[in-house]
């Protein structure tokens, strides 16, 4: 059973990847792995490109905790860009680019985390009702190399995560996180610097 399963995964990556690589614009350098076709939505203007030897997991198949949904790359704004860099890890995760998102390389992402760089609506205080019709901008989401994201996170936009730093699980992240630091909580806030 072990086999035949095994033989279904390396089967299912290699179609994931060939469908994603056919149908969608997506850039994908080397060695890039799709666990099953990720949600994907590209404007025309907009460019997503992912570095060698990632993967992009949408399996619950294998994965140790539970992955509510696939793998959402939505950059679906005029000119928008999703880059992720090589050798990362993302399991399950949104990343929704209005404006910029870029991910360095060695970066791991748990499964549930958000990761989007435009509120979806305009605050419009003078008019609520507007909310409804008008969209913001989208400010631009930096997520520096070696950095680990933790479960159920959600990193808004014009965030700055630096090198090597750690989210723990069911962080919200706004602003700018230095390198090599653990934040945690809902603001997310210093645990611990090296």
């Amino acid at each position: 059973m072990k086999i035949v399963r095994a033989v279904y995964e390396i089967l299912n990556n290699k179609i994931s990847s060939l469908i994603v690589r056919t149908f969608h614009k997506v850039n994908c350098q080397n060695g890039v792995i799709f666990k099953k076709v990720p949600h994907i939505n590209v404007h025309a203007s907009a460019k997503v490109k992912i570095g060698k030897n990632t993967t992009i997991n949408s399996s619950n198949y294998g994965y140790h905790i539970n992955m509510f949904s696939k793998c959402k790359l939505y950059a679906d704004r005029e000119n928008a860009m999703i880059e992720i860099g090589s050798n990362c890890r993302i399991h399950g995760t949104c990343i929704h680019a209005f404006k910029r998102i870029k991910i360095g390389d060695n970066c791991l992402i748990a499964a549930n985390t958000q990761i989007i760089d435009g509120n979806g609506h305009q605050l419009c205080m003078d008019n609520p009702q507007d909310r409804l019709i008008l969209s913001d901008e989208g400010r631009d989401i930096i997520i520096e190399d070696n950095v680990w994201i933790a479960s159920n996170c959600t990193i808004l936009g014009g965030t700055i995560i630096g090198e090597g730093s750690i989210i723990t699980a069911g962080s919200v992240v706004k602003g700018t996180i230095p390198a090599k630091s653990i934040y945690g909580g809902n603001p997310a806030k210093l645990i611990k610097q090296y």
